[in-house]
């Protein structure tokens, strides 16, 4: 039995910021940030909009593509880096402006890996029939944790949310997964401020700051995402050509062409909104697949795969029948 997309949603706040907008912020110009990461403009959710807030509305184009409603859910995994509270978590806050009751409904951690994680996790859930309709969602307000003086990383980030339902299929659906992490890279990116681990003062906030090595974190990744690729395609005796579709982490363009040209794979193959939307962390794999499923470009049959990379360092891969 498989884990098959049966509907896919995304949302974005309407506040747009633009290279332009962040010129008049920060020492940087369009050009660099262009040349630099390939993002264009990304939304910035407002200060009474929450993570759950764009989840809802990604969950509710989800449901409604799946044809399925609130009384069909049941199960809810939530991957993001930036909830709404430390508890209760998100996934439960989502669950009850959804009006969907009892199920289980949770969020995990894993940076700009989560939806992939929370994929596997749903998929392990459908496969051993203790679900049968699942939402997975990544959400995230990432404007929340910016240094919006610091020119390295203000330019690379913005909020959105996407989200998928998962059933059961016996012909067609995730084929496997695959999740990897190693801790030693902590440091490259990182926010070094918790609730058990606080800065020195009164203020939470005054580390809570995404912080990253940008070189380090290009070298790593391009390796980690070319491992993991090659891992899930020979474990299912897949050439690289038989991919439709290559739905990436939107991290960056450097980082995303580099992938795709140690795969020999054309960028005509690769779906990007990074130009639209910047990093949306565990947002952006889900958003991707949306855009790309909304304007007919990724059709059913084609085989997908997805992969991400974020801190931790965490990242994984999703291989997938659509």
């Amino acid at each position: 039995m498989y884990s098959r997309i049966a509907g896919t949603g995304h949302y974005v706040p309407k506040k747009v910021l633009t290279n332009t907008d962040l010129e008049q912020m920060v020492d940087t110009t369009d050009e660099w940030i262009k040349s630099r990461s390939g993002i264009e403009r990304r939304h910035i959710a407002e200060a009474d909009e929450y993570t759950s807030d764009l989840a809802v509305q990604a969950c509710t184009a989800a449901m409604e593509a799946a044809a399925v409603g609130p009384e069909d859910i049941d199960f809810i995994v939530v991957g993001t880096t930036t909830p709404d509270l430390v508890f209760p978590n998100v996934g439960t806050i989502i669950q009850a402006k959804l009006g969907i009751y009892g199920c289980p409904a949770f969020s995990l951690e894993a940076a700009c890996s989560g939806f992939i994680y929370a994929l596997s996790i749903a998929d392990k859930f459908i496969g051993t029939g203790q679900a049968k309709c699942a939402l997975v969602v990544g959400a995230e307000t990432l404007s929340r944790i910016t240094d919006w003086s610091d020119r390295s990383t203000c330019v690379l980030f913005g909020d959105g949310a996407g989200a998928v339902v998962l059933k059961p299929d016996e012909d067609a659906g995730i084929i496997s997964t695959h999740l990897r992490a190693d801790g030693r890279y902590k440091d490259l990116l990182t926010a070094k401020t918790g609730v058990s681990v606080q800065p020195e003062g009164d203020a939470l906030s005054d580390g809570f700051n995404v912080q990253m090595a940008g070189n380090e974190i290009f070298k790593v990744a391009v390796k980690s995402l070319e491992s993991i690729v090659e891992e899930t395609l020979d474990a299912n005796g897949i050439d690289k050509s038989e991919l439709d579709w290559l739905i990436p982490h939107q991290a960056n363009i450097r980082i995303i062409n580099a992938t795709a040209k140690r795969l020999s794979m054309p960028m005509e193959k690769v779906i990007l909104t990074v130009q639209d939307y910047g990093n949306t962390s565990a947002a952006s794999v889900p958003m991707a697949l949306d855009v790309a499923v909304r304007d007919g470009r990724v059709k059913r049959g084609q085989l997908l795969l997805l992969e991400a990379f974020g801190g931790g360092l965490t990242w994984g891969s999703a291989l997938l029948r659509y």
